[in-house]
């Protein structure tokens, strides 16, 4: 079975694999950008509450889950899935059905001898602290672009897959893009470094070589940015 609870861990055990977080707003391209990284990738994604769960958050004034809320997602089992996996280089994690709010299977995954991986979903940035603390954080990296180019790729995206009802994507994509320079900015303050695709992927790519986590000015969140232009 794949964690629910979190159980401490002293930071100063040695870890044998370290992780780069990839958050970024739903629709920014964040699991297009992991697959073209050519590592092993973790979907946080798949730590989602059910459904059923009482406490899953509403949107403000309405009765739809807010599924964009961090209280709708369980950090601490994702957190010790990633500990896991820097650990040992396996776990067992939930496969989720977005289109039915439901834990639908459990696979292993097995990164082998493989010193870096990638953790990405839009609630990353919410386990930089503790993957710092814990000594396993590589990079933490916010997927940034135009706000309408996100919004058509997520809901290109979210109808094909039909993750939910037209009514509730079409609320919900207005929503987040009215939205989304704010939640670029709370990754950022999270402590992940805003970026286009090219960066991100050098950033991993410096990782993978080694190297240590920049230490830079924090980039302006709201700054423009060119188009992506590959991924949903």
């Amino acid at each position: 079975m794949y964690a629910s609870h979190w159980c401490p861990v002293s930071p100063h055990r040695t870890a044998s694999a370290r992780v780069v977080l990839l958050a970024g707003p739903s629709g920014s391209g964040k699991s297009s950008l992991a697959a073209r990284a050519g590592l092993p990738v973790l979907r946080l994604d798949d730590f989602y509450k059910e459904g059923d769960d009482p406490t899953l958050p509403l949107v403000a004034g309405s009765t739809d889950i807010d599924w964009d809320s961090a209280l709708s997602w369980d950090a601490d089992a994702a957190v010790a899935a990633i500990l896991e996996l820097c650990r040992t280089g396996r776990t067992t994690v939930p496969v989720y059905s977005i289109a039915t709010s439901s834990r639908v299977d459990t696979e292993e995954l097995d990164i082998g001898r493989t010193q870096l991986f990638i953790a990405e979903g839009i609630f990353a940035a919410d386990v930089v602290a503790r993957c710092e603390e814990l000594g396993v954080l590589a990079d933490a990296l916010c997927l940034r672009g135009r706000p309408s180019t996100t919004f058509r790729r997520r809901l290109v995206r979210d109808l094909r897959e039909g993750r939910k009802s037209v009514a509730f994507l079409l609320r919900r994509g207005w929503r987040l893009m009215r939205a989304e320079r704010g939640i670029v900015c709370r990754q950022t303050a999270l402590g992940a470094h805003p970026c286009a695709k090219a960066e991100a992927l050098g950033r991993i790519a410096n990782a993978a070589a080694g190297s240590t986590r920049p230490r830079t000015a924090t980039a302006d969140p709201s700054a423009p940015v060119r188009p992506a232009n590959t991924g949903h």
